[in-house]
């Protein structure tokens, strides 16, 4: 990356990394990498590694695994490497892409999944709008629970498809959705409030825009001439009732998971 973009991030990544540090989100042991993202052995954010590993099943057998195509995978906002190293295991070759280059929430923390694969997984420190690859390189690319922190949809998307080749798709999953602006502002406005309480900042230095709505949907597929196709993988019933219940008690929308998969057309 070069300086001045080092410089852009530096603060957001030096609040990032302390607020996922106070979250519990690193272990020194493989067994907690090499279990995600099924299984968080430290049982700090379970849940929501429970509804990571939902996204990824539905993500790994209906998109990714039925087109023998998809060799090579772009992982962008790849964190630790757990999804990079689940694609390897399953036969792709995943690439791994993050800001973050630390041992224990980073890239860095690829390190524990060595001695588990035939070839390392390949790792760059890149922002989306900036990748570090040639036009065309990747079967696919997917957005690990990261597209929300972009601060520009269109400039981001349209560097993913620049680097996939034509009939490749670009797969946004695990960003959370909802069904106004009015929700996502509150929502922000809601965590950087329990930020400030808790760990002292409101890790807004950076102004991602955090979540999508049918609107953002709309304007990217016009901006971009695309299309989505969106699934809807299954979080069990009680995920399915949040609505009715922050509804019912005046709350808030929470928010709700899909995965938009936009396919290049030569």
């Amino acid at each position: 990356m070069p300086p001045e973009r080092v410089q852009h991030f530096s603060q957001f990544v030096e609040d990032y990394e302390a607020i996922r540090s106070a979250e519990g989100r690193s272990s020194p042991s493989d067994e907690y990498y090499l279990g995600l993202p099924y299984e968080d052995t430290t049982g700090r954010n379970s849940s929501q590694w429970k509804i990571r590993s939902k996204s990824f099943d539905y993500l790994a057998r209906h998109i990714v695994q039925p087109v023998e195509t998809f060799r090579t995978i772009l992982d962008l906002g790849a964190g630790n490497c757990w999804m990079s190293y689940r694609l390897a295991l399953a036969g792709h070759r995943a690439v791994a892409v993050d800001l973050l280059t630390n041992n224990h929430d980073g890239l860095g923390a690829a390190a524990h999944y060595s001695k588990y694969l035939s070839i390392p997984i390949a790792r760059f420190q890149a922002e989306n709008t900036y990748l570090p690859f040639q036009d065309e390189q990747f079967d696919a690319a997917v957005f690990n629970a990261s597209f929300h922190y972009s601060e520009d949809y269109e400039a981001t998307l349209r560097e993913a498809l620049r680097c996939v080749r034509s009939n490749g798709c670009v797969i946004v999953s695990d960003t959370p959705w909802y069904s106004c602006e009015e929700s996502g502002r509150q929502m922000i406005a809601e965590r950087q409030a329990a930020f400030r309480k808790r760990f002292g900042t409101a890790s807004n230095s950076v102004r991602s825009l955090e979540y999508l709505t049918d609107e953002r949907l709309r304007d990217l597929e016009k901006q971009l001439s695309i299309s989505w196709t969106t699934y809807a993988p299954w979080y069990g019933v009680k995920w399915a009732m949040r609505p009715w219940g922050a509804k019912l008690s005046r709350r808030r929308e929470p928010s709700r998971f899909r995965i938009y998969v936009a396919r290049k057309h030569g």
